[in-house]
C-alpha cells in the first residue's frame, strides 16, 4: 500500500499490531465500502445514540459528545450531497465515517468507539436498515392490495373461467380471482410485520462478543434507535443474521406471489386469451413484428424472483457453517440483502402500476367461462342432490355426457334432454338451470366461495381493513 493519508489513517485504525497495510488483493477482497456505504444513515444514527449514552453515563464528556454529534450530522450532509471522500483503504462505512469525524473534530472523534466494536456496530446498522426495508415492504404491499381490491370491486360479479392445471375447471368471478391475491399479499404483509417485531432488539453494546466493562446503558441506546429492548445475549447479538434471513424468506414468498400474477398477466394479455389489456406504459413493441405488444414489465417482474430466491439461498449458505460468534464470512450478507430488497421494492411498485392499469375484457371472460365444459361439476352435484346418485356414479354419468358433447362439438347446455336421458333416464328438464355459468357461480355460496354475495362480503371486509 502506498504511503497516502488514507493508508496512514487505515494503519492508525488498526493500531500497532500491523507494521504495514494489506496487500492490494487482500484489500480488494476485504473492503466492503463499495456496497456497505448504503448503511451510512444507520451508522450515523447508531453512533450519535452511542455518543449521547456515553456522555449520559459519564464515560465521555458532554463537550466531546456534542462535538461528535455535530460532526456526524455534518458528515451526513456531506454524504447526502455527494461530497464525502469514500476511501477503500478504510475498508467499510464504519471506519470511513470515524476517520472523517476525527479529521473534522480531532481527538474527540477517536473516543467515539469506546465501549463498542465494529461487530455490534455493523449488527445494529444492518438491523436498522433491514427494519426500514420491512416498513417499505409493508407500505408497498398495502398499496398493491388496494389496487387488487379496486379491480375486485369493479368486476365483483363478472364471470370468468377458473383453472386447474391451466385447464378450464369451473366458472368463478373476476372479483373472487382478484381477492385471492389480496389474501396472498395480506399473508406477505403479516410476515414482514412479524419479522419486524422479532428483529426490533438492539445489539449495540454487545461489543466484540462478550459485552464491555464500561458502565454503558444499553436500554438508553435501544430506546433512542426505536428498538423495543436491547438484545439479551452478547454472543448472539453479534452473530445473529436471522433478521436478514427472515426478510429474505418473506421477500422470496412475496416475490413468488408477484411472479404468479405476472405469469397470469403474460397469459391473459396474449392474443389467444385476450382476458386483459395493458396500456403502452407496461408493454413494448417488437423490433421486427409491428403487431406485437409484449408484456415485458410482467416478464421482467416474473424473473426478479430468481434474484431474490438466489439471495436467500446464498445467505443461508454463508451462515450455515459458522461457529459463534462473528466471522468475516458475514460480510457477504449485505450485497445479497441489498439486491433482494431493491428487486422486491421495484417489483411491488411495478405490479401496483400494472394492476391499476390493466383493463379486463368482460365479454371475452364470460365467453371463456362458458366454454370447456366448465359447469360439469354443477351437473354432477345436481345428479347427487336431485337424483340421490352416489358422487362416483354421478361423476361417471357426467363424464359420459361430456364425451358425448365433445364428440358433437357442443357444450353441455347444448345437449337435448333426450340425449341426456339416454345416459341416465332420471335426468329432468330442470337440470338446464344449473348449467349456465351465472347460475353456477351464484350457487357457490359457501364461506370463501365465488358467489357474488360472498365476494361482496369479502370486498367490504377488506375495504374496511385497508381503510
Amino acid at each position: 500500500m502506498s504511503d497516502t493519508p488514507a493508508s496512514k489513517a487505515a494503519n492508525q485504525m488498526w493500531g500497532g499490531r500491523f507494521a504495514s497495510g494489506p496487500d492490494a488483493i487482500m484489500q480488494a477482497i476485504n473492503a466492503s465500502i463499495g456496497f456497505d456505504q448504503r448503511l451510512y444513515a444507520q451508522d450515523i444514527a447508531g453512533s450519535r445514540a452511542h455518543a449521547a449514552m456515553l456522555a449520559a453515563q459519564g464515560i465521555l464528556s458532554d463537550r466531546d459528545a456534542q462535538s461528535i454529534g455535530e460532526g456526524l450530522l455534518a458528515i451526513l450532509s456531506e454524504i447526502e450531497a455527494g461530497r464525502f471522500p469514500f476511501t477503500p483503504e478504510l475498508e467499510d462505512i464504519h471506519l470511513n465515517i470515524e476517520a472523517r469525524l476525527t479529521e473534522r473534530i480531532g481527538e474527540a472523534g477517536k473516543r467515539l468507539h469506546t465501549g463498542r466494536s465494529r461487530n455490534d456496530q455493523v449488527a445494529v446498522d444492518f438491523r436498522l436498515w433491514v427494519r426500514d426495508q420491512c416498513d417499505q415492504a409493508i407500505a408497498g404491499l398495502t398499496g398493491l392490495m388496494k389496487a387488487f381490491l379496486q379491480q375486485a370491486e369493479a368486476g365483483a360479479d363478472w364471470v370468468m373461467p377458473g383453472f386447474t392445471h391451466l385447464q378450464t375447471a369451473q366458472p368463478v368471478t373476476w372479483g373472487h380471482h382478484m381477492l385471492a391475491y389480496v389474501e396472498m399479499l395480506a399473508r406477505d404483509r403479516s410476515r414482514f410485520e412479524d419479522a419486524r417485531k422479532r428483529m426490533n432488539e438492539c445489539p449495540l453494546g454487545a461489543a466484540a462478543l462478550a459485552g464491555t466493562s464500561f458502565p454503558i446503558d444499553r436500554h438508553m441506546t435501544a430506546k433512542a434507535l426505536g428498538f423495543d429492548r436491547p438484545t439479551a445475549n452478547s454472543l448472539d447479538s453479534v452473530s445473529d443474521r436471522d433478521f436478514a434471513l427472515e426478510f429474505l424468506a418473506a421477500s422470496s414468498i412475496c416475490a413468488m406471489h408477484l411472479s404468479r400474477f405476472a405469469e397470469e398477466l403474460v397469459i391473459w394479455s396474449s392474443a389467444q386469451f385476450r382476458f386483459v389489456r395493458l396500456s403502452d406504459r407496461w408493454t413494448t413493441g417488437s423490433s421486427i413484428m409491428p403487431q406485437k405488444k409484449n408484456p415485458d414489465a410482467a416478464e421482467l417482474l416474473r424473473a426478479k424472483l430468481g434474484r431474490i430466491l438466489g439471495a436467500t439461498v446464498a445467505l443461508f449458505t454463508v451462515m450455515k457453517g459458522l461457529a459463534l460468534t462473528y466471522s468475516k464470512d458475514m460480510q457477504e450478507d449485505k450485497e445479497q440483502v441489498f439486491d433482494a430488497a431493491d428487486s422486491l421494492m421495484l417489483g411491488l411498485a411495478a405490479m401496483t402500476g400494472m394492476v391499476s392499469d390493466m383493463t379486463a375484457n368482460r365479454e371475452v371472460l364470460a365467453a371463456a367461462a362458458a366454454s370447456g365444459f366448465s359447469t360439469a361439476t354443477d351437473l354432477a352435484d345436481w345428479l347427487v342432490r336431485e337424483l340421490g346418485l352416489p358422487f362416483r356414479e354421478a361423476h361417471h354419468v357426467t363424464g359420459t355426457l361430456v364425451a358425448m358433447a365433445e364428440g358433437q362439438g357442443v357444450d353441455l347446455p347444448d345437449l337435448t334432454l333426450a340425449q341426456m336421458q339416454s345416459v341416465h333416464p332420471g335426468i329432468r328438464a330442470d337440470v338446464f338451470g344449473v348449467l349456465g355459468v351465472e347460475n353456477s357461480v351464484a350457487s357457490r355460496t359457501s364461506y370463501g366461495g365465488t358467489a357474488p354475495v360472498r365476494v361482496h362480503e369479502q370486498i367490504a371486509r377488506w375495504a374496511q381493513a385497508l381503510g
